[in-house]
């Protein structure tokens, strides 16, 4: 399917959003959820798996589809038309305080190996498949970094990176180890690898996992440093529905406390 080429801009710094300008006729495929807004004349349509493979009949649709749910992502993705004689434009925002990152595929060699809940939008015509970890390693322990989502194309993929965005080119042979939840993305030439702790004493009190990735060179990766999972755990821990410190337990006293017994919770 022929790409198309579209025109966008960023906005924000932490919590950024991205408008993408379409002309008529162009399209742009995004995740079901993540569309801001969008000028009238754009029609909003959804569809089975990524909207690469509408031409290829029922069978192409479904394995598109296939592709999706194993990574984990819905059966449908969500595809904007531009239907009016002009310009228009739809936004798309990250889904928490972050980087977007325009990933332009030509330039990048085709293909564009990403976690499986960075991608955010791209043009029409850009294909979201599987990457398969092929070491056993990878397979076993690899948690976010076993099955990731392949970007195939060559037009403009958008993928969203938490935290703050580290870009940077391996030279052959360099490594480096990083927390397998931190990896946005990497290229094809990049070597993706699971390793072991080693000291069995890091592994339990570390805080840090059993497992860590590593990435050998060469090739450009992106790295992030708030991922989604930990974003989440440090929320769900720090509830006080599930057992965690609620804000004003910070002081001596408690106002937590001292509430309580304003309110009666005290055993008269």
């Amino acid at each position: 399917m022929a790409m198309d080429v579209v025109d966008y801009e960023i906005f924000g710094s932490e919590m950024q959003y991205i408008e993408v300008e379409l002309d008529p006729g162009e399209a742009a495929v995004g995740e079901a959820g993540v569309m801001m807004y969008m000028q009238d004349g754009i029609q909003m349509d959804t569809v089975f798996g990524d909207g690469s493979s509408q031409q290829g009949g029922f069978f192409g649709k479904l394995m598109g589809a296939g592709k999706r749910l194993i990574t984990g992502e819905g059966l449908f993705t969500t595809v904007f038309h531009n239907e009016a004689n002009g310009k228009r434009r739809v936004a798309f925002a990250a889904p928490y305080p972050g980087k977007i990152v325009p990933m332009d595929l030509a330039q990048l060699g085709g293909t564009l190996i990403c976690q499986k809940d960075s991608f955010l939008c791209a043009a029409k015509g850009v294909a979201l498949g599987i990457a398969f970890q092929k070491k056993l390693g990878v397979g076993l322990f690899g948690g976010e970094g076993f099955i990731m989502q392949k970007l195939d194309g060559d037009g403009m993929a958008f993928v969203h990176a938490g935290g703050t965005l580290m870009e940077r080119t391996l030279a052959p042979g360099e490594t480096l180890r990083v927390d397998t939840g931190c990896v946005v993305a990497f290229q094809p030439s990049v070597d993706f690898d699971i390793q072991f702790v080693g000291k069995i004493k890091s592994a339990i009190f570390g805080g840090e996992g059993l497992f860590f990735a590593t990435l050998r060179g060469p090739g450009k990766i992106w790295l992030q440093s708030l991922p989604l999972s930990r974003l989440a755990n440090r929320i769900i821990l720090s509830a006080p529905a599930a057992g965690g410190r609620s804000a004003d337990q910070g002081s001596l006293l408690g106002a937590g406390v001292l509430g309580g017994l304003l309110g009666g919770d005290s055993d008269d």
